[in-house]
């Protein structure tokens, strides 16, 4: 392989969220021991982004920005080049997060009391987006069956119909599940929501990472119709690890909605722009980094076969759910018959496993855990070793 991944530097006092996280339980972990939760990477960033940063900080003076032409283009052709959607630069606005920008939808597209439909389980802070502002979760749960969620499109329907749902936040690839939406489901999908004129919110920021077999389609790519009431929100933070320069493409097509949307920004956000280091990380990203990306997919691949195959002869009791997409496993430990709040405790405290808990995913996820597979595969070896030994009263 051209690039680094087996490397992995420790980022216990450098502020960051999962590593502090972990530092909670117990402040004396083995060298081998690192975070499964939060999704980011535990690998470096791709030479080209960092090497192209700092000729650009040695280069230019970091002051206020705007979203310069190249970056702009960049998102463009990225879009085009890994997903054959065409966009136009000026549909392209900015936000610090994905987070920010299913808050501000909700908030704009959305009043008090209005419903707003999620596919459950999902992203915990899309809960969040819903109840913090004063907004009505409509909950239409996915069917595991057998090895994979479904989407109950007769519930799906009956809820959309309803005049108080408004928006729908659509998470695809789904987190956690790790689904990747097919074009038949998207299409029912967006065919119901123009029917009954609810507006889709995509959070496509895992669309970059997909597993062989499978492709990721952007919801408004699909139809015209969609992408005049939809809108898609993306960044390179995911994909290239990115997360901390906080800088995320919002992509509205509909200049009635994009207008508004900006609007809403400048009374929440103040000054809805990102930081400069953001644009050009991003920039460097998409014009650069697609043999980076492409190897991290191969090793993401890798790990999660190396767990398939472990569980499998080690521990058939945990159910796998197929990963399609996102580098993030679900792994189902109802059969073991340990309460959800024990299990996480167990594999916190005497298994030194820091995933993040399914059932801060919702209900559904209870009994549930997410791994993320973002790092070298020695760690992932090492952690099923752990998890094995956890479990052994319990086989």
């Amino acid at each position: 392989m051209k690039y680094n991944f087996t490397d992995c530097t420790a980022r216990r006092d450098v502020g960051s969220g999962k590593w502090n996280e972990m530092k909670q339980y117990t402040l004396h972990q083995p060298d081998e021991v690192i975070p499964f939760s939060v999704a980011d990477m535990e690998f470096m960033i791709a030479p080209e982004i960092r090497e192209g940063l700092k000729a650009y900080i040695d280069t230019y003076v970091p002051g206020y920005a705007n979203p310069t032409k190249a970056y702009l283009d960049a998102v463009c052709a990225w879009q085009k080049k890994r997903h054959n959607w065409v966009i136009r630069p000026e549909w392209i606005l900015s936000t610090p997060g994905v987070v920010n920008a299913f808050h501000n939808a909700v908030q704009v597209l959305t009043e008090p009391g209005d419903g707003v439909l999620l596919l459950t389980p999902t992203y915990y802070p899309m809960y969040n987006a819903v109840t913090a502002n004063g907004r009505s979760l409509v909950d239409c749960p996915l069917v595991l069956t057998g090895e994979r969620y479904e989407i109950d499109f007769e519930d799906f329907e009956k809820k959309a119909a309803d005049p108080k749902t408004k928006l729908f936040i659509l998470c695809n690839p789904q987190n956690p599940t790790s689904r990747v939406f097919t074009h038949k489901e998207l299409e029912t999908l967006g065919d119901l929501c123009l029917k009954y004129q609810v507006f889709v919110c995509s959070d496509e920021i895992h669309g970059d990472i997909v597993m062989p077999g499978f492709t990721h389609i952007p919801f408004a790519s699909i139809k015209e119709s969609y992408a005049d009431y939809s809108m898609t929100c993306t960044a390179a933070s995911k994909t290239f690890n990115l997360a901390g320069f906080q800088t995320s493409a919002v992509i509205i097509k509909n200049e009635t909605v994009r207008n508004a949307f900006m609007k809403h920004q400048k009374t929440t956000e103040i000054n809805p722009k990102c930081n400069i280091l953001g644009y050009e990380a991003t920039r460097l990203a998409y014009e650069q980094g697609d043999a980076w990306c492409d190897e991290m997919l191969a090793i993401i691949y890798k790990n999660y076969q190396t767990i398939c195959d472990f569980c499998k002869k080690e521990l058939p009791n945990i159910q796998l759910i197929p990963m399609e997409g996102t580098y993030l496993l679900w792994m189902d430990f109802r059969k073991f018959g340990i309460d959800c709040k024990k299990l996480a405790k167990l594999l916190k405290e005497e298994a030194n496993l820091f995933f993040d808990d399914g059932y801060i995913f919702g209900e559904q996820g209870e009994g549930f855990e997410r791994w993320n597979l973002a790092c070298p595969t020695r760690y992932i070896e090492y952690g099923l070793a752990r998890l094995k030994k956890a479990l052994e009263p319990y086989i």
